[in-house]
Order: structure tokens, then C-alpha cells, then sequence
């Protein structure tokens, strides 16, 4: 599974937001500069996040984004599949019917196991885990400096 440029920046962009939530409202040009990401395509992606539920935003010149809930309760497999519509690895784990002998497929059940085994690390996987990983990162890179 191959994940698009639209979740890496998506799930770059909720992390952005939640590190600057206590701030108020986060300014979707501010995101855009500081993740690099055109600020058009950005707007492009918060757009699915907003309708899921994940980001709340405010309209007009003060206008912004927040998290719509906690990073511990947002969990990366909801951030997939809003932006990915799927998880599967392959087509015919999400959909069997469309391969007839997926039943007897032998790399098929190997698909379907990986298909899993990724569920299970989204699903296992919140956005405040991704932030603390995040921190200790640049923990380690300040001590090299």
C-alpha cells in the first residue's frame, strides 16, 4: 500500500494544527508555510478532514482551523480512510467479487494478512502518539546540533 501525497500532508497538517491548537484558531497559511505544502492543495485536504469531523474551522479574515477532538481519541486509520477511502493493499482484499478466486489464492490471504497487520497499526496509532514521537525527535536532533 502506497500511501498518497494527500494523506502524508493531511496527517502533517493535523499534527500542525494539534501542536498549535492552545493558540486558537490555526491559520491555514501559517500550515502551509510551516509544513511546505502549497496552501491551495492544503484547503483541498482539510476539506474531507473537516467533514469527518476532525477539524473544525472558522470562516473570515480571524478564520482558522482547530482539532475537533482530542489527539489521544483521533486515530490514524480514520485519517486514512478519509483520505484514502480504502485500506486495503490490494483491490480484492477491499472488494473479493472483484477477483473470483480469491478464495483459493494463496497471495490473496498474504494480502488480506498485510492488509490487517496495517489496520491494526493505524487503528493502534493516534495522532498524539505521532506528536510524542515527533518531540523525541527533535529532542535528539537538538542534542546533535
Amino acid at each position: 500500500m502506497k500511501l498518497s501525497t494527500r494523506t502524508r500532508y493531511g496527517v502533517r497538517a493535523l499534527m500542525d494544527i494539534a501542536q498549535h491548537n492552545d493558540e486558537g484558531l490555526v491559520l491555514l497559511k501559517d500550515i502551509a508555510k510551516r509544513q511546505g505544502i502549497s496552501k491551495d492543495y492544503l484547503e483541498h485536504i482539510l476539506i474531507p478532514l473537516k467533514v469527518a469531523g476532525l477539524v473544525r474551522t472558522s470562516r473570515g479574515a480571524q478564520g482558522g482551523f482547530v482539532i475537533a477532538k482530542p489527539p489521544t481519541q483521533i486515530r490514524l486509520y480514520e485519517v486514512v480512510q478519509v483520505l484514502e477511502r480504502k485500506v486495503a493493499l490490494v483491490a480484492c482484499v477491499d472488494d473479493p467479487e472483484a477477483y473470483p478466486y480469491s478464495d483459493i489464492c494463496a497471495p490473496h490471504a498474504l494480502w488480506q494478512e498485510i492488509t490487517e497487520a496495517i489496520s491494526h497499526v493505524l487503528k493502534s496509532t493516534t495522532l498524539q502518539d505521532l506528536m510524542e514521537r515527533q518531540g523525541k525527535k527533535r529532542e535528539s536532533e537538538e542534542k546533535y546540533r
